[in-house]
């Protein structure tokens, strides 16, 4: 659908004064299960639940408790060939796949829900499939738009977005559809403080105006409790709290804290400082210019040295070239202008700088875990995942062997060894990521966003890795929004789109 030349969302004069209510959706859940096809357990089992027209739920649990599973199951796209469903799930009474466009759902990933290129588009898209007629589509747009925030012209580019305005774009197309359950899955995982802000706040508006029901998945509990007046806490795939946000939080906090839900005013164990000094530099980089694409350059670095036995921590905002800063420094693309070295240490023979290494050459040199896991699986059960890497490099199988169960232990992914990568959470295929990095045991380690959807327990035992490989003589560059990380590993701070 073409969008309107030269409009603009977010003037008011553009728009109704009030946007139109919703019929907010009750869900009704009575011995529901879901097993995913490749698993022999169920991810939740002999749910008895109901959420009323117009609450507000958090839903809160350990990492593989069964909350994107949940959501997913409210939203209706559980079905086919994924795995199979017991009891019975209900909206309004009819199958969540029968009720078309009456739940909307918004994931971590903003990337992965823009579809089209330009934001007047993206949000008339939805609408269009649930055939709404044309001269109305256009009303709901700009409606949609101003309700989340997000103030740019309808033909602007999607990709130009930052990832913080995706995410209020993706909540956008939702809107114009006008469901009446809205579900958000860790939609602020990726994104910096101001991103989570701005979503956090365009959700706010956009429930109080609309009146639909509400469910919300997420770690960062301390900045959506305002908005809920009601958390489910899910464990082993059953609900083992419910209740007002004070009375759970509050009055069972020691006990969620411990079952890894993050609480907010119980931090997680951090690990020791390290006790030694950084050692020698392994990469360097001078007059550094970084890019995707050629002439479009997003971070410049005057100088930098990552050292072993130390950490690095990469932030900035959304958009800053953080991600694009570690995929350099890791050897997979590049620089734009500048260099990046290899100390002779760590070349060990190969010629020239790491972006010209073979791939070979590069897994026990430099190790990256992309932003995305998705985007680096390859094999077919998380255990054949951990042994790609050792299996390139001719390790022999006992050793492989002993690598593997060690990282399926130390990361909560033991009884995971059989399943399919893509079954697995967010956090567990984070988890799953980084272990297949530090399977090859490369000299230097670059993560990006390390901690997502991890929840307190495996994010101390992640970061307590982490640090385990610092002090055993490794280089840790953790690409990064969560501050704590880089506190936790002493890591050098590099800051990227802050202006001095």
């Amino acid at each position: 659908m073409r969008s309107p030349p030269g409009a603009r969302s977010g003037s008011a004069s553009d728009v109704t004064s009030q946007p139109p209510l919703t019929s907010p959706v009750a869900v009704h859940l009575s011995g529901w299960g879901w097993r995913h096809g490749s698993r022999r357990a169920w991810a939740l089992r002999d749910l008895d639940l109901r959420i009323e027209p117009g609450e507000r739920v958090l839903l809160l649990g350990a990492s593989g408790s069964g909350k994107s599973t949940l959501a997913r199951g409210m939203a209706g796209v559980l079905g086919g060939d994924e795995g199979e469903s017991a009891g019975s799930l209900r909206l309004d009474g009819a199958l969540p796949t029968a009720a078309r466009g009456r739940a909307g759902l918004v994931l971590q990933d903003p990337d992965s829900q823009v579809v089209l290129a330009r934001v007047g588009d993206e949000v008339a898209f939805g609408c269009e499939n649930l055939g709404v007629p044309r001269d109305e589509i256009w009303g709901r747009v700009r409606e949609a738009l101003e309700l989340v925030g997000l103030d740019v012209p309808l033909t602007h580019s999607t990709s130009a977005l930052s990832g913080g305005q995706k995410q209020r774009l993706a909540l956008a197309a939702i809107v114009a559809m006008r469901p009446g359950l809205i579900i958000l899955d860790e939609p602020t995982a990726n994104l910096d403080p101001d991103g989570v802000s701005q979503v956090r706040d365009a959700v706010a508006r956009v429930v109080s105006a609309t009146g639909a029901t509400l469910v919300v998945v997420e770690h960062r509990v301390a900045a959506w409790v305002p908005l809920a007046d009601r958390v489910i806490v899910l464990a082993e795939g059953r609900v083992v709290a419910d209740g007002a946000p004070d009375a759970v939080l509050e009055g069972r906090g020691d006990e969620l804290a411990a079952a890894g839900v993050w609480v907010p005013g119980h931090r997680p164990a951090w690990p020791p400082r390290a006790a030694r000094a950084p050692g020698d530099v392994l990469i360097s980089a001078r007059d550094l210019a970084v890019q995707r694409r050629p002439g479009q350059v997003v971070a410049e670095v005057t100088g930098l040295e990552v050292r072993a036995g130390a950490a690095t921590a990469i932030t900035g905002p959304n958009g800053a070239g953080k991600s694009t800063l570690g995929l350099t420094l890791a050897g997979l693309i590049p620089p734009a202008r500048g260099t990046v070295t290899a100390s002779p240490e760590l070349a060990a023979g190969e010629r020239g700088h790491p972006h010209e290494w073979a791939s070979r050459a590069l897994l026990t040199r430099l190790g990256m875990v992309f932003q995305d896991p998705e985007h680096q699986l390859l094999a077919g059960t998380v255990r054949a995942e951990l042994e790609v890497g050792p299996r390139a490099l001719g390790i022999s199988d006992s050793e492989i062997a002993a690598r593997v169960d060690e990282l399926l232990h130390r990361l909560r992914l033991d009884r995971l060894a059989d399943a399919n990568p893509y079954t697995l959470s967010g956090g567990e295929k984070r988890r799953l990521t980084v272990a297949a990095a530090l399977a090859t045991r490369p000299r230097v380690l670059v993560l990006d966003e390390p901690t997502f959807g991890q929840d307190a327990r495996t994010w101390a035992e992640l970061v307590a890795l982490l640090a385990r490989v610092r002090d055993e003589g490794s280089a840790v560059v953790a690409i990064t929004h969560d501050l704590d990380v880089a506190t936790a590993l002493d890591a050098e701070r590099i800051v990227l789109g802050v202006t001095p």
